[in-house]
Order: structure tokens, then C-alpha cells, then sequence
């Protein structure tokens, strides 16, 4: 690594760049996956939740159109927080049961894109008028101090984007969550169940080419934002499972040797080719086992909905408290 004569910017761009500069000189090397949700990465996420290999979206959806009524009389008129909303076009089926009870409902879709922040908006606003919409841009750190001024609440945190989270990380959101939620409020989790690998890899590896595109469009806002000068079409998307840590496992691999520009930091990186960066993890789940974890954050498990192929889960916890 070299150190140019740049000046280092502050604010966001400075972020990005530390984060990428800490991921790229580390061994191995990775990048935060929360930089793959720029506006074009998050309307590709969007397409590829439309593949025929993703079945998580679909999966999931179909278990909460047959569950949301239940979910509604389990839980009782709440606020709904929305972890991560996107388009918050699955969110629109518990919407829908929830406006069906008596009472006001209020929804708080929390995304770090500005664009699915004004498409959930505008769906709401289309199919669910009397839905009270207070969105949020941001991380979903920036909206655990609403969860005791919105109580009771149900925290929803949809398509298993719990499994991205490395242990470490996950052991934080759990401790912040049993912090911030009162006791007796709710947290909806979809998680993607342990399958068979040729089922899971298929659904990183689309025939259409759209997750390589999404992984390459990390590049691409680094070449835009960072000044990193890569040679994009030299990136390969590849993405494997790890049995003994039961991931999915997304790398860019650098089919050339290129030098990396961290331009905020005045910063470059050499890349050998060949090598491997990885840009995301996707943990898949045993529910028993999930269960116990959960329970040690003072979470109940109320009720597990599931797929007739136990492929996919969603669970409705409530907080115990006392955390």
C-alpha cells in the first residue's frame, strides 16, 4: 500500500474509503458489503430477487401473505419498524392485515437508500392511504432510539439479511436490539434455512448474470466515488458454499493484476490476479440452533412460520426484557 499526496475530504466519502483501505489491507481480503446498496445496487438486488434460482423472496413472501392476519392477533395493534425496507414490497402484505384491525397503523421503513425510501413511499402511499409513513434514510443504527418512543413496536427485519452479518456482528445487532426494544415488543426475522448446496449456489449464481452484475457495481461506485481507477471488466462474481460455517460465500475475483486508488486517502492497493476480495457472506440457519442463540438475548420465539419445504423461516419473537 502507498500513501499519495491527497487530501483526505471528511464526511462520507472518507468513510467509504477507510472501510474499503481496513477490508483491502486485511488478510484475507474483503470489502463492507453495506457499500453494494447504491442506487443502482439497490435496484439490482431488486432484479435479482426477481430470478428464477432466488427463491428467498418469493419463499418468504408466500409464508407471510398465509401468516400476516396471524401475526396481526399475536401481536396487536404495533408500530412497524423496517430494518432495511428497500421497496418494502413484501412489508405491503402485513400492511394490509394490520390495516384490516381497528386501530391507526404506523410503518418506519429504514434504508440507507434515499430511492427505496421514495419508492416505499410511494407504494404506500398507493395501496395502503391511511398507513401512517414516517421513512428514514439511514443505518439501522439511527433507528434503535425510535423503538422506545414508538412501543409498542414490531421490529421487522426481512429476507434473512441477518445472515450477512459475520458472528461478531451479529452478537452487536442482537445486544443493541435487546437494549433498545421494551419489553413485550416484537421483532418479525426472516432467515434462509441450511439446504441442499446445489439449491443455495444456484441462488448466488443466477443464469442472467444479474448477482455478477451486482457485485461488479461495488467497483463501479468505488471507481466513481474513490477515484480506485479498476478495470471493472477484469472482475469475476463468484459465489460458493462453505458447508462447515454454513454460508454462501461472494467474492470479486481479479482475473488481472490491478492497483487499487483509495483517492480520499491518497491511498493505493495492489492486487495480484487471481486473488479473491470478498464483498458479502450469506449465513444460512438451523432453527433449533437459532433459537437457543436467540434466547440468550432475551428473545422468545412465539411462533416459527415456515415453507412446506422448511426452506425458509419466519420468526415472530418478543422481547422478554430485562436485558
Amino acid at each position: 500500500m502507498e500513501r499519495g499526496t491527497q487530501p483526505a475530504p471528511s464526511g462520507e466519502l472518507l468513510e467509504f474509503a477507510t472501510a474499503a483501505a481496513i477490508g483491502l489491507t486485511d488478510t484475507p481480503r474483503w470489502l463492507p458489503s453495506q457499500y453494494l446498496y447504491d442506487a443502482q445496487g439497490s435496484a439490482l438486488f431488486e432484479e435479482i430477487t426477481r430470478q428464477p434460482e432466488y427463491y428467498p423472496t418469493r419463499t418468504e413472501a408466500a409464508i407471510l401473505r398465509a401468516a400476516a392476519a396471524e401475526i396481526r392477533t399475536l401481536t396487536g395493534p404495533v408500530t412497524l419498524i423496517e430494518l432495511g425496507s428497500g421497496s418494502s414490497e413484501k412489508t405491503s402484505l402485513l400492511l394490509s392485515a394490520f390495516g384490516d384491525a381497528p386501530g391507526e397503523v404506523r410503518y418506519v421503513p429504514v434504508d440507507v437508500s434515499d430511492a427505496a425510501i421514495a419508492a416505499a413511499r410511494q407504494r404506500v402511499a398507493a395501496d395502503h392511504p391511511d398507513v401512517e409513513f414516517a421513512g428514514l434514510v439511514g443505518r439501522y443504527e439511527e433507528a434503535f432510539p425510535l423503538f422506545r418512543e414508538h412501543s409498542p413496536a414490531m421490529v421487522l427485519f426481512l429476507g434473512s439479511t441477518i445472515g450477512n452479518f459475520n458472528h461478531a456482528e451479529s452478537l452487536r445487532f442482537w445486544r443493541s436490539m435487546s437494549r433498545h426494544l421494551a419489553a413485550g415488543d416484537h421483532f418479525l426475522l426472516g432467515v434462509d434455512l441450511v439446504k441442499e448446496r446445489e439449491v443455495l449456489e444456484a441462488a448466488y449464481n443466477d443464469a442472467a448474470g444479474v448477482t455478477a452484475r451486482f457485485t461488479r457495481n461495488l467497483f463501479v461506485r468505488m471507481n466513481r466515488e474513490l477515484a480506485a481507477g479498476i478495470d471493472v471488466t477484469q472482475i469475476e462474481h463468484t459465489a460458493r458454499y462453505h458447508e462447515a460455517w454454513q454460508r454462501i460465500e461472494i467474492f470479486a475475483r481479479f482475473r488481472t493484476a490491478q492497483r487499487i486508488a483509495l483517492g480520499p486517502l491518497g491511498l493505493t492497493v495492489d492486487v495480484d490476479a487471481g486473488e479473491l476480495i470478498m464483498t458479502e457472506i450469506s449465513r444460512k440457519f438451523v432453527l433449533e440452533h437459532l433459537k437457543a442463540y436467540l434466547d440468550v438475548f432475551g428473545f422468545d420465539v412465539r411462533h416459527a412460520f415456515t415453507d412446506d419445504r422448511k426452506w425458509f423461516a419466519v420468526l415472530l419473537l418478543r422481547h422478554r426484557g430485562g436485558r
